[in-house]
Formats: C-alpha cells, structure tokens, sequence
C-alpha cells in the first residue's frame, strides 16, 4: 500500500469514527447523575454508572421472570442523539434503601415499577412533578400516607400500592386522577371512609382494598364505577349491607366482599342477574339472608362460588348443576356455615372432581352410607338436629361418638407432618394432602379436620406447608410443617371424656423469611376460636414470636361437656395475599396438644373410702353376729352351760 493510499485509509477511518462518536446516544449528565443518586439510595449494585457517556443499555439485568432491571429510554432526541429515561422497572431484587425523591427529576419518566422490593420511607412529594402513566410501588415498606402531590399526575393510569405500610384517610383529592384505570391499595393501614369524591373515577376496572380498617358502609355511588372488572373488599371492617348499586356493576369478572362488620342488619341476596362475566364470586360472612337465586347457576363463566358464613335459607338451585354429568358446573362452590335446608342433591354427593363445601346447614336428606366419613364433598354437621336418628354421626350436629365410648382424655397431633416424638409424646401424623376442601377422620376416629375453601389466584396451591424458613434449632421437629387453609380449619378431639381441659396450639410462620427481603414483608392474620368463642382476634404469628421461624405456643382452658371439642381457625380477609407468592394467606397451624386438668386414672375419693368403711362396718357386724350365734365366738355354749343348770335345779 503506497503512502497516498495509506493517508487515504485513514482518514476514512478518522471520517468513520468521528461520524458514529458524534451520532452515538447518550443520556444526558444530568440525568446520570440523577440516576446516580438513585441507585445509591436504594442500595442498588445492578446499575453500572460510570463517569464516562451513558446509554440506556447498561441498565438491563434479569435473574429470573419476575427479578429483574429493566430502563427504557427514548432516544428519538436531538436528531436521534440524546436519550431520555422513560421507564425504570426494579422488581424482585431486594433493593433495601429508602425511597428517592430525586426520581421526580427524571421530567420524561412515564413508568416507575419497584415492586417486590424492601424499600423503606414514604412517597416522596417530588412524584407529582412527573408524568406517569403507571406508579408501583407494591410489597415494599412504604409508610406515611398517600400525599395529594400525587393527585396531580393527571396522566396516572396505574397506581399500585398494595402490602406496604401506608396508612391515615384516602385522599379525597385522588378524584383528579379521572384516567385512572388500575387503583390498588390492599394491605395497608388505612382507616376512615372511602371519600365520596372518588365516585368521578368513571374510568376504573380495578379497585383492590382488602384488608385495610375502613369504617362507615359500602358506599351507594360505588355503582358509577360501571367499567370495573375487579372490585376487592374483603376484611376492610365495613358496615353492611352490600348496597343494591352494585348490580349496575355489570363488567365485573371478580367480585370479592367478605366480613363485613358493625351493626349488622340482613340484607338479601343483591341483585347481580346482569354480571354475565363474573368468573369469581364472593360474598362471605355478610349477614345476607334468603335463597340463592337460581340465575347464579347460569352465568357460565362463574368457577368460583363463595357464599359462606351467611344466613341463607331454602335449597341449593340445580341450576348448579352440570347436566348429565352428576357434578357441580364450578370448579369451587363453598356453601358452609348457613341455613340451607331440604336434600343435598344427588350431583353434588357425587362429585369427585370438584371442590364443594356444604357443611353446617340444615338438610334433612337424602339417608348417606357410612362410607361417606370421610368425603371429598365436605358434608360435616350438615344435617338438621331434627334427622339425628337416622343421620351418620359425621353429619349430625356437634359431631356426637361414633363409638358410644368416651375413652380419650388427651390429643396429640404434627399438624401437615410425620409422627414424631416430641416432649415425650408421641404427636400423631397429619399429612392427608388430597383434596382442598374436606372432612377428613383419623383412622381410629380419635380426631378430624375440616378445610374450606382455595387460594384464590393459585387455586391448586398445598394446603400442607413445609419448613422455608431458618428456624431456631430447639423444638425444630415439631415445626417443620403445618396445615393450613383458605378460609377456614377446624379440628376436632372426638370421643374424649367430659372435663376440664387445657389445649395447646403451636405455630411458626415457615412461609415467610426472616430476612431483610420482599419474602419477609407477609403478614398473616386470622382469629382462634375453641368450643365456639374467640381466644384469639387478628393472631399475628411473626409478631407474637418475633420473626418467621420461630416457634411459639398459646394455652387455653376449655370444658367439654358432650364428647367434641372443636377448635377453629378463620381468615376474615385482613393481611397479605400476595407475599412472597400470590394465594399466602388464611390460618396456619403446627401441631396441637390437648391433656385433661382432671385425673384420667383417679383413685378412690373420700367420699368412696367412707362409704366402703361404713359397708366394710356392717358387714363384719353381721358376720360376728352370726358366729356368735353358731357359738364360734362364746356365745353359744354360755347359753347351754344356763339351759343345763336350770335343768338340775328342777
């Protein structure tokens, strides 16, 4: 190559470097260091921001599916040349710093996404400077409440703050927010009413509220929200009754109220014929009294069916039924704790695919074989008192002896688990896993559980849990594992003699991590009742024993009087239900010990020592009199000695 040729070549060479370094996209330094300050307070290492020219490349990490860096940027600036930062997604990494303000110095951002994280701190004013369309912050340690800055994001679509720790009234000025589709706030601490105000955000499809302490009623206006396809109230401590507005809510997919506090009045069955696209359905523990329409059986898309811990009367509709097939057209239908009365339909007792329970009503028939305690189909105590004579033991109320014998006076059971020995007793294995929702007996009738109800969003989750969790080595076997349910488990210590009693119930969160993660954000709330009274409101397991994996035990007195006990656990909607994976939730229990206060092998008492003594007395009275009588004792021979001296004196 000649020196013209070689000058030539490079000066291409110089052309085509200086051509691409002067068209090459960057993002501005003020937005690095912006950028910069944001990755230093929230303790995030998977940015790599050095002091050199920025793309929007560097930002992008995954771990796995829902862990992952995702920065987006709009490069279409400045003849192509200069980006901007458009969306930031930090999810499930962990991040434990505190939430920046400097984010609202970001004046392109549109989407800001820090879900599953352990950030701390409350959201930052400086948010309402930006132009959203989409804020979540959910599962984190966000606290404080939602400040009326964030009012101001008109372009807001999504705001996402469910399982933090925000809390105070909802601000009435959210009703700014009038292209808001997506309003999530479930497990918080908010308290008051939901304002009247919010009636204007005509364009929702979601509002989730679970587990928040509200008080007042479900408002009437709720009705305007016409385009909702989720609508979630359950354990938020609202008055009843569920306002009739709510049948102009006809877009609804999945509607869920539960537990709703109070004063409560009845209310009937709300008008719901024209929900043609509901897909889950549930109204529980709201005091609703009448018959179950027969139209709830034919909206087609309905699969899940909650209707429990209500005061409904009449029979269950066959319009339930899928025809020709001998079983149910729901995947889910919980009927129990109700007053439903007539037969248990034939297509319901032969149901083996489905999950369906019936229990606590007042049916009267049809005659059950024995074999049907256990059963898929949860049919305990289902029957009315008037049928006892002729009704299986397991389906008349209080669950009265099978056996006739009263012959246990102590309980030991590993609740989800093996036996073991433990403490010097032996803890009996509770690991039947095969069927959500049930009435299962121990093999030789000693106790039973009954499960209602599915993980609602992880429908086919175990109700049998096992140890995630770092627990403390003292006591470990015992808290291995746990049984656990959706809504509602009752165990019952059958056959045992009437007396005083102490129980025993040992728990340990082993879902949740004892760690400074996402996975240690749950929270799992649920009530205690032994013999039908509450011992416990809103039991909190992490928070009685001071983190997750670690054990702990609460002692209660009862009496048994018949032959059952019966001890209850119940999920009334508060808490999470997304943490650390979706369908949390709902009571938790370890392993359960019941021993009597009485003796179960008494010697003779003072009363019986007597009454021996005094029959001992009597009886040996008369036997000396009878030998003093036959003269084995004197008494015969002085009496002949006098007849035979009378004798000679004649």
């Amino acid at each position: 190559m000649g020196s013209s040729s070689l000058l030539l070549f490079l000066f291409l060479c110089f052309f085509c470097l200086s051509h691409f370094t002067s068209h090459a996209q960057h993002i501005p330094d003020d937005e690095v260091k912006t950028l910069q300050i944001i990755s230093s307070k929230l303790n995030n290492t998977y940015w790599k921001l050095g002091q050199s020219p920025t793309s929007c490349t560097g930002f992008n990490y995954t771990i796995e599916e829902k862990k992952y860096s995702n920065v987006t940027c709009n490069c279409t600036f400045d003849a192509n040349t200069v980006c901007h930062v458009v969306s930031i997604e930090l999810k499930g990494l962990d991040l434990n710093g505190t939430l920046p303000k400097e984010f609202g110095d970001l004046p392109y951002l549109r989407v800001l996404d820090l879900s599953r994280n352990y950030i701390n701190g409350s959201i930052p004013t400086s948010f309402g400077h930006l132009c959203l369309t989409n804020l979540s912050l959910f599962g984190n340690r966000i606290s404080g409440s939602i400040p009326d800055e964030i009012s101001d994001i008109s372009t807001l679509e999504e705001l996402v703050l469910e399982s933090n720790q925000l809390g105070g009234d909802l601000p009435s000025s959210l009703e700014k927010l009038t292209n808001l589709r997506r309003l999530s706030l479930s497990a918080n601490n908010f308290n008051g009413t939901i304002p009247k105000s919010l009636h204007n955000l005509k364009n929702l499809k979601e509002f989730t509220i679970d587990g928040n302490d509200l008080s007042g009623k479900i408002p009437d206006w709720i009705g305007n929200w016409t385009q909702l396809k989720r609508l979630y109230l359950q354990g938020t401590s609202m008055e009843g009754p569920i306002p009739s507005t709510i049948s102009q809510l006809k877009n609804l997919s999945e509607l869920l109220i539960s537990d709703l506090s109070g004063p409560t009045p009845t209310t009937q069955f709300p008008n719901l014929e024209d929900m043609k696209m509901l897909k889950t359905l549930v109204m529980r523990n709201c005091s609703i009294t009448g018959q179950i329409p027969e139209y709830i059986g034919n909206i087609e898309t309905l699969k899940l069916l909650d209707l429990s811990f209500n005061r409904l009367t009449g029979e269950i509709p066959d319009t339930f039924e899928e025809k020709g097939k001998e079983r149910t057209k729901l995947d889910n239908m919980f009927l129990t704790n109700n007053s439903l009365t007539g037969e248990v339909p034939s297509w319901i007792t032969s149901d083996d695919e489905n999950n369906i329970d019936v229990s606590y009503n007042n049916f009267t028939g049809p005659f059950i074989d024995s074999g049907f305690c256990p059963s898929r189909v949860n049919l305990v105590s289902s029957y009315a008192s008037s049928t006892r004579s002729t009704t299986l033991w397991c389906l008349q109320k209080d669950l009265p002896c099978n056996s006739g014998k009263l012959e246990y006076y102590s309980l030991y059971i590993n609740c989800g688990g093996e036996r073991v020995h433990f403490q010097g007793q032996i803890y009996e294995k509770d690991n039947n896993n095969k069927a959500p929702s049930q009435f299962f007996v121990e093999t030789s009738d000693k106790w039973a559980y009954s499960s209602t109800g599915v993980f609602i969003g992880k429908e086919k989750s175990s109700h049998v849990a096992k140890n995630t969790s770092s627990l403390i080595p003292e006591d470990v076997l015992i808290y291995q594992t746990a049984r656990l349910a959706p809504i509602s488990l009752k165990y019952y210590g059958l056959c045992l003699r009437k007396g005083h009693y102490k129980v025993r119930l040992y728990f340990a969160e082993i879902m949740f991590f004892n760690n400074h993660t996402f996975g240690s954000l749950g929270k799992r709330l649920f009530d205690i009742s032994i013999q039908g009274t509450v011992v416990r409101n809103d039991f909190n397991i992490m928070e009685e024993a001071g983190g997750a994996g670690k054990g702990i035990y609460e002692d209660f007195d009862t009496t048994v009087d018949g032959s059952t006990l019966e001890i209850h656990l119940y999920w009334s909607g508060k808490g999470t239900n997304s943490v650390p994976n979706k369908g949390v939730y709902g009571p938790l229990i370890s392993a359960i010990a019941v021993t009597p206060k009485f003796d179960p092998n008494p010697g003779l008492s003072v009363g019986a020592i007597i009454g021996i003594v005094i029959t001992s007395c009597v009886v040996l009275a008369l036997i000396l009199g009878l030998m003093r009588m036959k003269g084995y004792l004197g008494g015969k021979g002085i009496e002949d000695k006098d007849e035979i001296n009378h004798a000679r004196n004649l």
